[in-house]
């Protein structure tokens, strides 16, 4: 199956021998780079570039093109090189565009020597920068895995370069362009678009080894970090089919749904049910404007696409308000330097012009997102009514409605993110399936208001409800007998949040207590693991034994480390690391500092699995714009019985239909 990355997630490589696969809308130079255990690059002959394609167990491409396959033995490789990072940048000085933001974005496959998709990334949310750094192959306790990065530089090639410490990175990146610049009359023409009648968009159901779109389809939505930049300049020309610039750009004028992020070329939006807009007013949102081939997938993207609206808008609106204050200070500083003006009348003059100009630039920054906010929560009101169940919160009508599903959705919605500056703007934080890494709901005390003000007690009680929530919403968007759940309960501590799952009948066996009962349920799905890795690898899918459960897995645990000995520690730790890519999946419940005495040992597990908390936390660092999201846990309604009326509904379809 193919995993479709964001930034940041990473994959285990199934094998060595590769093809790299780029398309992009425009001739671009690619390139790689071989990089030691620090990502350090210690020589230009460490870089595969046109003018010198090949290095031992790489070869790249002679020339700029819009399609390129890269070539790649791990094995062949040096054995100091622990990272190989793809690099990608826009010719210079050849008349082409001269910043991402103005094409399509790339699409970066890995794939096997056969041609079968084995991990893929589109490069969203790039803007001023003509380099970028997309993707990174890297050696982890003896294993390769591929590492979605995305990083552009404004600086071009010569900044990429000299990021990773190469030594006279101008001058190689000159000799680059001169080389691509030399075989430009050899570079190959970008494909045409394709229209709704020719290849369909990708996605997650697609067959293996298909050939990507020319323009990719929008990036998923994972842990949420789109590369948005805080003050984007002034709309540049862009070809024909490209969007304009989104929300937070110099340009007035109110949000346009179609921005850069939301793909354009192929598949078309549907079109819009709602009346024209009248001159001089902003168009009426309308659920699911936005491209895809099912009124799920868009969706799916128009949430994405408001993700990103809200964080570059919030972005501007920060940078804005930063450049006033700094603005302020420099004039301060120029009209009291002389010592003259420091007291008297013109020293009060010139802080209290300082002061206005601050305030007026302030101003207009706030009244251009107010503007973007309300443009933002029409199109969330009409959004969130829309969504089907396994995106919509469980106050959302929809789910009164349930039925088990026939197949997967492409994602599920595991909370709300907000930012300071738009408290009562949720966009719903979705995350794909199959999941491709484990969840921890942080059980302990942290620095946020709400849990400031909630007990330790009922901080570890929200927690569970919270991971049996996750579990229900799980088993309910899986067909029938497609997703199992097994739970770890040491002590019987939770034995009040784990009632829905138990008197439902749902799970695959009764909550094990005591250490016997961990090593049990450990041991059963480690022997999983290591089966079906055995049989991926042998190409023996079909020689599974016959009482292996091949449905999707996932294990709760709760107390931990309450009942765990070294042995079940480091099986837990292998499940964390090993499980996703085979269909075993953690959700954790637990507070770090119970297991602080296994000191750094236990950092990889925490790093691997996605922290939410019980209560509202702004934990959820956005390093692209430096924003911090805050995360609002999904919330059954006082008083519902939605839960146990799912639940029921999956219990009954997993009998046969039988009552």
């Amino acid at each position: 199956m193919t995993a479709e990355l964001v930034r940041g997630q990473n994959h285990t490589l199934p094998q060595t021998r590769l093809e790299i696969r780029v398309s992009a809308g425009t001739p671009v130079v690619a390139g790689a780079t071989l990089g030691d255990e620090q990502g350090t690059v210690h020589g230009i002959e460490w870089i595969a570039h046109p003018g010198s394609p090949q290095l031992p167990g790489l070869e790249v491409s002679k020339q700029a093109a819009a399609q390129h396959r890269l070539a790649v033995d791990l094995d062949a490789l040096p054995a100091s090189v622990h990272r190989v990072t793809v690099l990608l940048a826009l010719p210079m000085g050849v008349g082409g565009p001269v910043r991402f933001g103005a094409v399509a974005a790339p699409f970066v496959a890995v794939t096997g020597l056969e041609g079968t998709e084995i991990a893929t990334f589109t490069l969203t949310g790039l803007d001023s920068e003509s380099a970028v750094a997309a993707l990174e192959l890297y050696r982890r306790q003896g294993a390769w895995k591929v590492r979605a990065v995305g990083q552009g530089y404004a600086g071009g090639l010569a900044a990429m370069l000299a990021d990773q410490g190469v030594s006279g990175a101008q001058e190689l990146a000159r000799s680059v362009h001169e080389a691509v610049a030399r075989g430009v009359a050899r570079s190959v023409a970008p494909p045409p678009p394709r229209t709704p009648e020719g290849d369909r968009v990708r996605h997650a159901g697609t067959a293996s080894g298909q050939q990507p779109p020319a323009t990719p389809p929008a990036a998923p939505i994972g842990d949420p970090a789109p590369a948005a930049t805080p003050l984007p300049g002034p709309a540049q020309p862009r070809p024909a089919g490209d969007a304009v610039p989104a929300a937070g750009s110099a340009t007035s004028g109110p949000i346009n749904y179609a921005h850069p992020r939301r793909q354009s070329a192929a598949p078309p939006p549907p079109p819009p049910t709602a009346p024209p807009a009248e001159p001089g007013r902003p168009a009426q949102p309308v659920a699911g404007d936005a491209t895809g081939w099912s009124m799920e997938e868009r969706l799916y993207n128009q949430v994405w696409g408001m993700f990103e609206d809200l964080a570059r808008t919030t972005a501007a609106y920060r940078s804005a308000v930063d450049f006033a204050e700094s603005r302020m200070d420099q004039e301060l500083d120029r009209a009291l330097s002389d010592p003259r003006n420091r007291i008297g009348g013109a020293g009060d003059r010139a802080r209290e012009e300082a002061r206005t100009k601050r305030d007026q630039l302030t101003d207009r920054a706030r009244e251009a997102l107010d503007r973007d906010l309300a443009q933002l929560a029409a199109e969330s009101a009409v959004v969130e009514p829309a969504l089907p169940a396994a995106y919509a919160g469980w106050d959302n009508p929809v789910w009164h409605a349930y039925r088990v599903p026939m197949e997967i959705p492409m994602a599920l919605r595991i909370g709300d993110l907000h930012l300071p500056e738009s408290a009562d703007l949720r966009i719903p934080l979705l995350v794909r399936l199959p999941l491709e890494r484990g969840i921890w709901v942080d059980s302990g005390r942290t620095a946020s208001e709400a849990a400031a003000l909630t007990g330790p007690d009922q901080l570890r009680r929200l927690a569970m409800e919270n991971a049996v929530a996750h579990a229900a919403r799980l088993l309910a968007v899986y067909p029938a007998d497609e997703f199992s759940v097994h739970v770890i309960d040491p002590a019987g501590s939770a034995a009040a949040a784990l009632a829905p799952l138990v008197d439902s009948g749902v799970l695959a066996a009764p909550p094990a207590a005591g250490a016997g009962g961990v090593a049990s349920v450990l041991a059963h799905l480690t022997r999983r693991v290591d089966l079906v890795q055995m049989a991926i690898r042998a190409g023996a899918a079909d020689a599974l034994p016959p009482d292996l459960d091949t449905a999707e897995q996932l294990l709760i645990v709760n107390d931990f480390p309450h009942g765990f000995d070294d042995r079940a520690v480091t099986q837990l730790r292998y499940l964390a690391d090993e499980g996703p890519s085979v269909g075993v999946h953690l959700l954790m419940v637990a507070d770090r500092e119970d297991a602080s005495a296994y000191g750094p040992v236990l950092d990889p597990l925490w790093r691997s699995l996605l922290r939410i908390t019980p209560v509202a936390d702004d934990h959820l660092a956005d390093p692209w714009v430096g924003h911090a999201w805050t995360y609002e846990p999904l919330r059954t309604p006082p008083g519902s019985r939605v839960l146990q009326n799912v639940l029921a509904q999956v219990a009954t379809a997993r009998r046969g239909g039988r009552p």
